[in-house]
C-alpha cells in the first residue's frame, strides 16, 4: 500500500477508519436520557504516527477518525438522543486544533486529505443537527484555538467560560502561515455572521479574544462564570432538547464492524469488492446487488440491523473510499462497475422512499448522502460502466451521474447472454441525495436546460437501455461491442497519463456548476486555496512557519504578493 513513507505508530501498517468506542483513546461517550456527552481527552502518546505528542487536547486523524465514529453511532444506535454536548476533559484546556508536529512532518498529501477529513466530519455534525435533530452545544472550558474553534464552530451553540482565560482563536495566518483548514473563514462569516473587518481582526492576531467582546462579535453565543457553568450547560441542554425535532423511537441498532479483508490487490466486502491495478493506477469497485427482497416492514428492517443491505453498501463503500483515498495515494481512478439484478435496487429504494418518515430510514437516506458526498470531493477521476449484469438502478445510479465520464453498453457482448445494460430511475434520483451546493446530480447535469430533468423524471421506473440512456442525457456514451474495449482502454490510458494536479483542478472546477452553498465554498476553497498553501515555502519550506514554530526562531518569507 502507497502511504507517504512515515512510520505508523503501533506496528500499523494502514490507517483504519474502523472504529469502536471501546477502542477510543481520544474521546468518552456517555448517554444520558436525551442527551450524550462526547468528551475530548486526547491521549499524548496515541498519535498515528510516530514523532509527535498529541499536547494540549491537540488532534490528528486519529483523533477524528474517533469523532466521525462517534457522531455516526449517535445517529443510528441512540434515537432517543437530542441534544450532543461537546466538552474537555482537559482543565482549562479546550482544544489547540490540528498538531503542529505532525503537520510540519505530513506529507502535501496527508494534510490536504487531513483536512478533507475533518471538513466532512464537522458537516457531519451540522447534518445530524439540521437532518437528525441532534443538536450541538459546545462547552469551551480554555483555550480552543485553530482547529479547536473550527470544532466549535460546528455545534448549534457555543457557551465560553467567562474566567480571563478561556478564549476563541484563529491564529493561523499570524503564526503558521497557512489557513484554518477546517472552514473556520467560511464558519465565521457565513455561520455567525461576523463583520468582515471584525473577522479580519480576529484572524490575524495569535492571541485571540475572550469575554464580552467574543459575544459582541458573534464569535461565541454567551459566557458564563465558571461557578454557574454547569447550571448554565443544564438549562440550555434542556432547552435544545424541547425544540429538537428528534423523532427517534424503541432501541437504536448496532453500527457492528464490517466484515472485510484487505489484501496488496484490493479490498474484499460482504457486498462491495475493490480491485486494485496498480501498473494502470486503477480501483474498480464493484457493488452487488442484494440477493433477497426487502423486509416487509420497518421491524423487518430494524432486526436486520445494519445487515440492511441499503446500510450495509453505503458503510462498506464509505470504508472503501476512505481507505483508497488515504492510503493508495498513487492510484488515479476510481472505476465503478455493479452485478446483480436492478429490479431489487429498485424494491429497495421503493421501501425506502414509502418509509421515510421513521426515524432508521431517515438515517439511512442521510447516509448515503454523506457517502456520495464524499465520492464527489475525491480527488480521483471517477469513471462508472454500464454493462450487461449491472444493476445500476435508483440509488446506485447516482454513481453513474456522479462520474466524470460514464460509459454504457449498447446491447450483448459477443459469447455473453446476459440481458443488455438498463438504467432505472427511481424518486432517489430526483432530491434524495443533494449535492455539496444544493442541487442534485441530476439538477446539476440538466442545468442549461431544466425541462430535460423533467424529461428524465417522467421516464422514473421504466427500464432505460443505452441509446435511450444517452440520448436523455444519463451518461456520456453508448458504445457498442465492436468499439467498446477500445474505446474504454483508451481513455483510461490516456487519462492515467495526465497530471494529477491539473485533473484534481479540473475534476473539482467541474463537478460542481450552479449555485454555492456554505458547504461547497469550504471544499473549493480547501481545495483552491489550502492546496496551493500547503505547497508554499513561506508554510512548509526550512524556514518557513511550520518548521519553525515553536523553536523561538522567526519564519522567513518570500514577500512577494502573488
Amino acid at each position: 500500500m502507497a502511504l507517504d513513507g512515515r512510520k505508523l505508530a503501533n506496528g500499523a501498517t494502514f490507517i483504519d477508519f474502523q472504529t469502536e468506542p471501546s477502542k477510543y483513546r481520544h474521546w468518552k461517550l456517555d448517554v444520558a436520557g436525551d442527551t450524550a456527552t462526547l468528551t475530548m481527552d486526547v491521549d499524548e502518546n496515541g498519535g498515528l504516527f510516530e514523532g509527535y505528542q498529541l499536547k494540549l487536547n491537540s488532534y490528528d486523524l486519529g483523533v477524528d477518525i474517533e469523532l466521525a465514529d462517534a457522531v455516526q453511532r449517535l445517529r443510528f444506535e441512540h434515537p432517543g438522543v437530542k441534544v450532543v454536548l461537546l466538552r474537555s476533559g482537559k482543565n482549562r484546556v479546550f482544544c489547540a486544533g490540528a498538531n503542529i508536529r505532525m503537520l510540519a512532518g505530513s506529507t502535501h498529501a496527508h494534510k490536504v486529505n487531513f483536512c478533507k477529513f475533518t471538513n466532512e466530519t464537522r458537516n457531519g455534525l451540522e447534518d445530524s443537527s439540521a437532518n437528525s435533530g441532534q443538536r450541538f452545544i459546545c462547552v469551551v472550558n480554555g483555550t480552543a484555538a485553530g482547529g479547536g474553534y473550527e470544532l466549535a464552530l460546528a455545534a448549534d451553540h457555543i457557551i465560553m467560560a467567562d474566567d480571563g482565560a478561556a478564549a476563541v482563536a484563529l491564529p493561523e495566518v499570524p503564526l503558521l502561515a497557512v489557513l484554518p483548514g477546517t472552514g473556520g473563514l467560511t464558519r465565521v462569516v457565513d455561520k455567525r455572521k461576523v463583520r468582515r473587518d471584525h473577522a479580519d481582526f480576529f484572524c490575524t492576531i495569535e492571541e485571540g479574544i475572550k469575554g464580552r467582546r467574543a459575544v459582541q462579535w458573534r464569535l461565541v453565543d454567551e459566557i458564563v462564570p465558571n461557578s454557574r457553568l454547569e447550571a448554565k450547560v443544564a438549562t440550555r441542554a434542556k432547552e435544545f432538547a424541547a425544540g429538537s425535532k428528534r423523532a427517534g423511537e424503541g432501541e437504536g441498532i448496532a453500527l457492528t464492524p464490517l466484515t472485510r479483508e484487505i489484501t496488496d490487490n484490493g479490498l474484499r466486502y460482504g457486498c462491495v469488492d475493490v480491485e486494485i491495478n496498480r501498473d494502470a493506477r486503477i480501483a474498480t469497485i464493484t457493488i452487488k446487488a442484494s440477493e433477497g427482497e426487502p423486509p416487509a416492514d420497518v421491524a423487518g428492517m430494524s432486526a436486520q440491523g445494519a445487515s440492511f443491505w441499503p446500510l450495509q453498501v453505503a458503510r462498506e463503500l464509505d470504508d472503501a473510499i476512505l481507505h483508497l483515498r488515504i492510503n493508495e495515494l498513487e492510484i488515479a481512478m476510481l472505476v465503478f462497475k455493479s452485478v446483480g439484478e436492478g429490479a431489487r435496487v429498485v424494491a429497495y429504494d421503493d421501501f425506502i422512499e414509502a418509509n421515510k418518515a421513521h426515524w432508521l430510514v431517515n438515517e439511512i437516506r442521510h447516509t448515503w448522502k454523506r457517502v456520495l458526498k464524499r465520492i464527489d470531493v475525491t480527488s480521483r477521476t471517477l469513471v462508472t460502466l454500464v454493462e450487461p449484469g449491472s444493476c445500476f438502478a435508483g440509488t446506485l445510479a447516482e454513481l453513474v451521474f456522479a462520474a466524470d465520464r460514464s460509459y454504457m453498453l449498447i446491447g450483448q457482448r459477443q459469447g455473453d447472454n446476459r440481458a443488455p445494460a438498463e438504467i432505472v430511475l427511481t424518486a432517489a434520483n430526483f432530491g434524495t441525495y443533494p449535492m455539496s451546493h444544493g442541487l442534485t446530480r441530476l439538477e446539476s447535469r440538466f442545468q442549461a436546460d431544466p425541462s430535460e430533468l423533467e424529461t428524465a423524471r417522467a421516464k422514473t421506473g421504466e427500464a432505460i437501455d443505452a441509446g435511450s440512456a444517452e440520448d436523455l442525457g444519463l451518461v456520456t456514451f453508448a458504445l457498442d461491442d465492436i468499439d467498446w474495449d477500445d474505446e474504454v482502454r483508451v481513455f483510461l490510458e490516456e487519462r492515467a497519463s495526465f497530471s494529477p494536479d491539473g485533473l484534481t483542478g479540473m475534476e473539482a472546477n467541474l463537478r460542481f456548476v450552479g449555485p454555492e452553498t456554505m458547504e461547497s465554498k469550504i471544499f473549493s476553497r480547501l481545495t483552491a486555496w489550502q492546496n496551493w498553501i500547503f505547497q508554499r515555502p513561506n508554510a512548509v519550506g526550512e524556514t518557513g512557519a511550520l518548521q519553525r514554530y515553536g523553536t523561538g526562531v522567526k519564519a522567513q518569507f518570500d514577500m512577494t504578493r502573488v
